[in-house]
């Protein structure tokens, strides 16, 4: 298990490590991933590192649902999605160990079935800056 020395999100929540981050609050930081389902796939971490949900406090849940609801509204109204998928992984198929919300844009027919999730990548910094710049002018 990472402890918080190692762990890539605290590392992005500390501004250590480069992100495309779209919101930024004293309770959570919301950025997008770089291995994205669909382009615009954003990844909602609490600040303080806990691994899994069961881990949350109590006083974080509220907070971190919060965001990834408005994130969930910005990637509909930034992007033109149809709607969204809302994920949490608790250990098996969680690839960094600090919780983590994905909240990934939708269309009909994009090809989503069931979890099998095949990533994209951007085409380059200025294309994932572009999207993250949509989704926060998206955020309410």
């Amino acid at each position: 298990m990472a402890t918080r020395v190692e762990c890539l999100f605290c590392g992005i929540v500390a501004g250590d490590v480069p992100a495309t981050v779209v919101l930024d609050d004293e309770h959570v930081v919301a950025f997008l991933d770089v291995r994205p389902v669909f382009k615009g796939h954003v990844l909602v971490v609490p600040r303080p590192h806990h691994v899994t949900l069961p881990d949350l406090p109590v006083a974080l849940a509220g907070p971190l649902l919060v965001a990834a609801q408005r994130v969930a509204r910005a990637v509909v109204d930034g992007l033109g999605a149809q709607g969204s998928f809302v994920a949490v992984n608790n250990v098996v198929s969680q690839s960094v160990p600090h919780l983590h919300v994905h909240v990934v844009p939708r269309t009909k027919g994009d090809g989503l079935r069931g979890f099998f999730w095949p990533r994209q990548k951007y085409d380059d910094d200025a294309e994932r800056e572009a999207f993250g710049a949509r989704i926060r002018d998206a955020l309410v």
